[in-house]
């Protein structure tokens, strides 16, 4: 086989096999659909992917900069903020800086698995 033969049954072989090992991307049914929450509200499920009960707080009933800890025994493993403030949601029920905790933008965030047990939280100034 020449050179010339070889491009042009080569190149076709590397683009199709380029093709099927490109990495694609996940259908829209395997993406967790986001969680329903309003305008003005903090949203918090039990359960990852937005499941279970959830709990919905606003700026009308929480105050802001203080620590909130949701009932004893409950947690949350997916959040939504759409306060348009900051919020910070903490392992600890004391809002403590000691167990894992992470402070989301307020714009319209969607965290479909927390990386801990959310067991408080704060809503903070902008």
């Amino acid at each position: 086989m020449n050179s010339r033969n070889l491009l042009r049954t080569a190149v076709p072989a590397v683009l199709l096999a380029t093709a099927v090992l490109a990495p694609q991307p996940a259908p829209a049914s395997a993406r967790p659909r986001l969680g329903d929450c309003a305008a003005g509200q903090l949203c918090l499920w039990e359960r990852a992917d937005f499941k279970g009960a959830r709990r919905t707080f606003e700026l009308s009933g929480t105050d802001i900069e203080s620590c909130v800890v949701l009932p004893t025994g409950t947690t949350a493993q997916a959040v939504a903020n759409r306060t348009g403030r900051p919020v910070t949601t903490y392992q600890s029920e004391e809002c403590a800086d000691t167990g894992e905790f992470d402070t989301y933008p307020g714009g319209g965030t969607w965290l479909p698995r927390s990386p801990y047990q959310v067991r408080a939280f704060k809503i903070w100034e902008n």
